[in-house]
């Protein structure tokens, strides 16, 4: 027999806007995708699991999403992305998104960019992009501690994929990511067979999942490495000035070598390095993060991790593309190597 329905969630009055599909889930003891596929794809459910599940939905007055519930009769063939303020990592989404929209465009949608707002109207411009335009799906970037942008669509039944990991709570839906700290440790394994041993680490502040990500790596080969110290990690905002403050004491305890967690922040170690009178690779080493356009234009050249951000695109409109069809299909994770890009930035060890 299955279970019966949960009774203690309190039943709203009916029509009642409060009501979630998580909720509905609740009562009828079942999960947020089987609420989802009772609405959607009801043939997908046996008809005792369906009965129930609409039984609770009639109890308490759930109304779904006009989006959500058309998606099988209607399909506006648009995607939606969120274009965040500037911030890390927004400068090298351009390969990001072509190879998105280029994706997209094979499969017969079009990708519809919009100004995502933040704060406490960061969910309003979703709500929105579904009820104005009629959304079929979103991609997802920039993901956080404490997102709310999972659970919320994946609550609606929204079909959904992040460029990024959920870094904290329940790990919902499908995402494509870059291994950062693999990207870290290997700017760090060639550091070491450089000759180099006090290697520093400037990252954004603590919090930041991808940031937290690219410091673990560094940290792990130091540690694999023998050559843990303390005092050699440093912290700032992305930008060139707070960068070069915040790296001089790195630089004045010594290090010969600092990995960055972005082109931007090694930017500031090259002025900071410029303000000693010295020169990046030669007398301390300069590895940044993203392989942005400005990296090789440097003088010296700004060795750097990239990120193969077209295959991160290609990969997120597939498992999407997959998600639209088969909404019942387990969450699909793929985490992707980058590769370090050597320049005149990362040199042997002077003495």
């Amino acid at each position: 027999m299955p279970p019966g329905p949960d009774p203690s969630p309190p039943v709203p009055a009916q029509g009642s806007g409060s009501v979630t599909m998580a909720m509905v889930a609740r009562r009828a003891g079942v999960s947020t995708q089987t609420v989802s596929n009772a609405l959607n794809t009801p043939e997908l459910l046996r008809p005792e699991t369906l009965e129930r599940v609409r039984r609770a939905v009639d109890e308490m007055g759930y109304r779904p999403h006009r989006a959500a519930r058309s998606l099988r009769t209607r399909a506006s063939r648009l995607i939606g992305f969120g274009i965040e303020p500037a911030g890390p990592g927004n400068l090298v989404l351009d390969r990001f998104l072509h190879a998105l929209s280029e994706t997209a465009d094979a499969a017969g949608y079009r990708l519809l960019l919009f100004a995502a707002a933040s704060g406490q109207r960061e969910l309003a411009s979703y709500e929105e992009l579904l009820g104005e335009h009629g959304v079929d799906a979103f991609v997802l970037s920039n993901t956080r501690h404490g997102d709310p942008r999972q659970a919320w669509l994946e609550e609606r039944g929204i079909p959904f994929v992040a460029f990024g990991r959920m870094w904290s709570g329940k790990d919902v839906g499908d995402w494509v990511d870059v291994d950062g700290a693999a990207g870290t440790a290997s700017a760090v394994e060639r550091l070491v067979s450089e000759g180099h041993g006090r290697i520093g680490f400037l990252g954004w502040p603590a919090g930041s999942g991808s940031g937290d990500d690219r410091a673990e790596g560094w940290q792990r080969a130091l540690r694999a490495h023998g050559l843990e110290a303390p005092g050699l990690r440093a912290e700032s905002v992305d930008d060139v000035g707070a960068a070069a403050r915040a790296v001089q004491p790195l630089l004045d305890a010594g290090v010969t070598a600092v990995v960055a967690a972005s082109d931007t922040l090694a930017l500031g170690c090259y002025r900071a390095v410029a303000n000693t009178g010295g020169v990046p690779g030669r007398e301390v080493s300069v590895v940044g993060f993203d392989d942005s356009s400005v990296a090789p234009l440097l003088s010296p050249g700004l060795a750097s991790v990239a990120q193969p951000l077209g295959d991160v695109g290609r990969e997120a409109m597939r498992l999407l593309l997959a998600r639209m069809s088969d909404p019942a299909k387990p969450p699909e994770r793929v985490l992707l190597p980058p590769a370090l890009v050597v320049r005149a930035s990362l040199g042997a060890a002077s003495g």
